[in-house]
């Protein structure tokens, strides 16, 4: 009997044991037990499904079009004197040297577009401004220095060269004429420079002008746009360049969903006259407009606020050889009524230099007939 009870004394402190050293494996309870056990046969929902494919519509974008964008590093030299009338007991030689001459480096970055294998590249004409040095970086960090083609100050616009190089990538450029609002609106470039950036909103607005004396009916959109996205494309949902990003209206001087591009379509018209010739020649009448405003109806004894106020008139302009003189009001040229400024500079700029074109002005309350011969715009 002790022996029997003896084996069962041992055969029950064997399985205790088993017991001991099992039940964290049979009764595991943690986190990876859990994963494990996890349904992973359950289908999203169809929004979900439907977010994902959004997702993964910008993350074709981004791959697509970001070999295509470029950083551009901008360097000049600035020459300065001390101050003359600095206070001597803070200058460690006792003011000897005053009024020296001292040399500074300033430096700068911007975006850019590849366009083409043959490496032009887009970029604003304030990003390379008076720069000595100008470096392209693509996103695989390679460096090319580049040159300047051409500039137009109007539209904003600057065409760079750099070598050619089978590590460019060119964009596609797209049909700004087809956005609307609402449409998607991709920004990719160096915001205060975070190279490569990504951001995404809407159009705003689409022809927005009154913004400057451009005549661009500019893109705006609520894409995070910031300090060193100028000169990078603004695109549609298929990875398409509708626009170039110029510039954005801030209290702040971040972005407050407020961005301008430039129109694709309006560039490409730069872009070849920059290519052929290092600038735009364009038409000129020589003077400054505003839009007519209750207090100019009134004032200049109008039917209604529509037309183009004179504000300024340039000496020796084509402007001021016709007579023109300041509160004029330009209501309409050759067979285009004039609404307001924009549809008067955009007409005149699509004349050829040295056409004569009819006016129809108020003055005074009286209608006023003249002609004005365009010039060249000298800037």
């Amino acid at each position: 009997m002790k022996s029997k009870k003896g084996k069962y004394l041992i055969v029950g402190v064997i399985f205790t044991l088993l017991g001991i050293f099992l039940s964290p494996l049979i009764f595991n309870t943690s986190s990876s037990a859990l994963y494990l056990q996890a349904d992973t046969k359950k289908e999203n929902s169809p929004a979900k499904n439907q977010a994902i494919g959004l997702e993964q519509a910008f993350l074709e974008v981004f791959d697509s079009v970001s070999p295509s964008v470029v950083s551009i590093a901008t360097e000049k030299t600035v020459k300065f004197k001390n101050n003359p009338f600095q206070d001597p007991f803070f200058d460690p030689f006792m003011g000897r040297g005053q009024g020296q001459e001292f040399k500074q480096k300033q430096s700068g970055l911007g975006s850019g577009v590849i366009l083409n294998d043959e490496g032009y590249i887009l970029t604003n004409e304030h990003v390379i401004a008076d720069m000595d040095k100008l470096t392209v970086r693509l996103k695989n960090k390679k460096t090319f220095e580049a040159k300047v083609i051409g500039f137009d100050q109007t539209m904003d616009l600057a065409l760079l060269k750099i070598k050619p190089s089978p590590d460019l990538v060119p964009a596609v450029l797209g049909d700004s004429s087809k956005i609307h609002v609402g449409s998607w609106a991709i920004a990719i470039g160096a915001p205060l420079g975070f190279e490569q950036s990504f951001t995404v909103g809407v159009v705003s607005a689409v022809a927005r002008g009154g913004i400057d004396s451009s005549g661009v009916g500019y893109i705006q959109t609520d894409a995070a746009i910031n300090q060193g996205n100028s000169g990078g494309p603004l695109l549609n949902i298929n990875g398409e360049v509708i626009g170039i990003n110029r510039m954005i209206a801030s209290q702040s001087g971040g972005s407050v969903g407020i961005g301008f591009a430039i129109p694709i379509n309006d560039a490409k018209k730069i872009v070849e006259e920059l290519k052929n010739n290092g600038k735009v020649k364009r038409s000129w009448l020589g003077v400054s407009l505003g839009k007519v405003s209750e207090e100019d109806v009134r004032d200049l004894k109008l039917k209604d606020a529509k037309g183009a106020v004179v504000k300024q008139i340039f000496e020796g302009s084509p402007a001021a050889a016709a007579g023109i003189v300041i509160q004029d009001v330009i209501i309409k040229v050759g067979e285009k009524d004039v609404e307001i400024p924009e549809d008067l500079i955009n007409y005149v700029k699509e004349q050829k230099i040295g056409k004569k074109l009819e006016m129809k002005i108020m003055r005074k309350g009286q209608i006023i007939i003249t002609l004005v011969t365009t010039g060249e715009r000298p800037f």
